[in-house]
């Protein structure tokens, strides 16, 4: 989505260059004179490099002239006034959102630079890719262990037959919009259409259908209910994951009245429909406005998230103890027993994204989240608890050291950690965990579900996961889950309407006896060598709506996602493609860092 990329590119900004630019006879020219008349400079670069090339250079030049305009007394307008210039200059939006986007940054933008110490050329480097300069900008740390040797591991196995189950609802990605309308253009030129500002669409092109669309449009109300009244007839459910990102993808005109306003209608929604059921919610990336801006506990007042973090809390008590609220006001994360021997982790995977630009000033294990979940794991192995972690944002997407510290937890306690499930990518996914010394013995899964909105171009969709149930010794692990579907095709032909149907069960499609770490490592295995059954991961990977096949560098990229639980271990995704360079893979798995 290019106006969120302008938007993370506004947020990972830097000090001066110490290479002055040039001209085009070659003599040295002030960042000042660019400052001045950004026209002159992008009209330069326009020259030079030709439209398509032109990402990294544009990227040096705003945020070495940014650098310089915090200079002035008018800083946050100069730093506005020249981000809303590139922005409309290479059409990354109509003028109406580079306009509004930047102002919604602006001020915490500013903040930001001040308090950084980066470069252009490493911000570049992050945001545009590796091709435009060095980018490991944030300090390597490392979490402590405990002093405690880790316990033999034991294989798992399946329960015996008849033992207890439990069936969990999972949603993620709701996205809502509630600006939706039906018959306005899928086809706009902003980010997210089928809205009543998109128009009409062209001739002989449908307009928004009435349950949804294929296209880059978010959900009306009256899909989200339907699910929730679907939800409801077919329970019973044990309990429900929640993994977060309620409001839509309109992230340049979104409010803070606006981003609570949906929090609460929601999370009322779900306990109008599911009644007594516990819900255990986590905090998504677009919760918060500006979106993915999520300040640690060390930033105070009005910068603060305690806005966000106080109506979580206010709204989601039906479900969680004081113990967990508290922590959830402090920093969005929290632990709860939801049954005897079995306690949740719920993490607050913003203090991980490399999108979020708070952590820019200090990215060490932000608000000491790790530490505190070493500290809870810890714990519960003592108790002989089993433990169950969710998040929005997937772990091999996060920052460097966070996610080779988060990798390293899973190891050190992969007999107390029963299951990891996170959303976010929209997509019906997975990554995985292995040993450390050999990263060839599979010892986690992250399963990652498919969202219920149509961003982008897919059904809505959600999961079930069928788990080892409530009964003493039981290993809490995942025994098989589905992803079910709403058929927008069928459901906007007025004639049917809506119908939530059963899409695939995992260990019917593929064949498994279990769905264990190992199960899903041979899986990866048969992808790569069975094409045919690759494809079929990749049409239910799009909840059933995909427009072609996978192949080439899009395949050898999936599979390394697959296979990559902490992020960029190139090691990982040797032999996966022939001729495919690791450059040329994480350029595909960047976009999903972007949902």
């Amino acid at each position: 989505m290019k106006a969120a990329m302008l938007g993370i590119c506004m947020l990972l900004v830097s000090v001066l260059d110490a290479s002055p630019l040039r001209k085009a006879h070659n003599s040295p020219v002030s960042m000042g004179e660019y400052v001045i008349d950004s026209g002159k400079a992008l009209s330069q670069l326009k020259a030079w490099f030709g439209w398509r090339n032109l990402t990294c250079p544009i990227c040096r030049v705003v945020f070495t002239a940014v650098d310089v305009a915090l200079l002035s007394e008018k800083i946050e307008d100069r730093v506005a006034a020249l981000a809303a210039r590139v922005c409309k200059e290479l059409h990354l939006a109509d003028e109406r959102v580079c306009t509004q986007i930047t102002e919604l940054f602006k001020v915490d933008v500013i903040y930001v630079l001040r308090e950084s110490l980066l470069r252009p050329a490493e911000v570049c480097a992050l945001v545009v890719g590796r091709d435009c300069g060095h980018y490991d900008i944030y300090a390597e740390w490392n979490i402590t262990l405990p002093a405690v040797p880790k316990p033999p591991v034991v294989p798992p196995s399946p329960p015996k037959p008849g033992s207890a189950q439990s069936r969990v609802l999972f949603l993620t990605d709701v996205h809502w919009d509630h600006d939706y309308t039906e018959g306005t253009t899928a086809e706009c030129k902003e980010p997210l259409c089928c809205r009543n500002e998109s128009g009409v669409p062209h001739w002989h092109h449908s307009g928004a259908g009435l349950w949804g669309t294929y296209s880059n449009c978010d959900l009306p109300l009256r899909t989200v209910e339907n699910l929730l009244q679907h939800l409801a007839a077919t329970g019973p459910w044990d309990w429900v994951y929640w993994t977060g990102d309620i409001p839509a993808h309109n992230i340049w005109a979104q409010t803070r009245s606006q981003q609570l306003m949906e929090l609460s209608s929601i999370s009322q929604l779900i306990h109008k429909y599911l009644g007594s059921v516990p819900v255990y919610p986590a905090v998504g990336n677009h919760e918060s406005t500006p979106v993915n801006l999520f300040p640690p506990p060390f930033v105070h007042g009005n910068r603060s998230s305690a806005w966000l973090y106080d109506r979580m809390a206010d709204e989601w008590n039906i479900w969680l103890p004081a113990a967990a609220l508290e922590t959830l006001r402090l920093g969005g994360f929290y632990t709860v027993e939801i049954q005897p021997g079995l306690r949740l982790v719920s993490l607050n995977m913003n203090f991980c994204a490399k999108e979020n630009v708070w952590l820019i000033i200090n990215s060490t294990d932000p608000a000491g989240q790790l530490q505190w979940l070493i500290n809870v794991l810890q714990d519960s192995e003592n108790k002989g608890e089993k433990v169950h972690i969710i998040g929005h944002i997937p772990p091999g997407l996060c920052l460097k050291s966070w996610s080779w510290n988060y990798y390293h937890i899973v190891n050190r306690y992969e007999s107390t950690i029963a299951g990891q499930f996170f959303g976010h990518t929209h997509l019906d996914e997975f990554q995985m965990f292995y040993d450390e010394e050999t990263l060839t013995r599979p010892l986690g899964v992250a399963f990652i579900a498919p969202s219920v909105t149509t961003f982008v171009n897919l059904n809505p969709g959600y999961r079930v996961y069928y788990m080892d149930g409530n009964y003493s010794g039981s290993s809490r692990l995942v025994l098989d889950h589905e992803t079910h579907i709403l058929n927008l095709t069928e459901a906007n032909n007025h004639t049917i309407g809506p119908s939530w149907t059963l899409l695939y069960r995992a260990r019917d499609m593929y064949k498994l006896q279990t769905i264990f770490p190992a199960d899903w490592d041979g899986l990866i295995k048969t992808f790569l060598q069975d094409d045919h059954i690759f494809q079929k991961f990749w049409y239910l990977n799009h909840k059933g709506h995909v427009s072609e096949p996978c192949k080439d560098v899009c395949k050898t990229a999936a599979l390394c996602f697959l296979r990559t639980g902490r992020y960029e271990d190139s090691k990982l995704c040797d032999g996966l493609g022939t001729g495919v360079s690791y450059t040329d893979i994480t350029k595909v798995i960047r976009k999903r860092a972007l949902c």
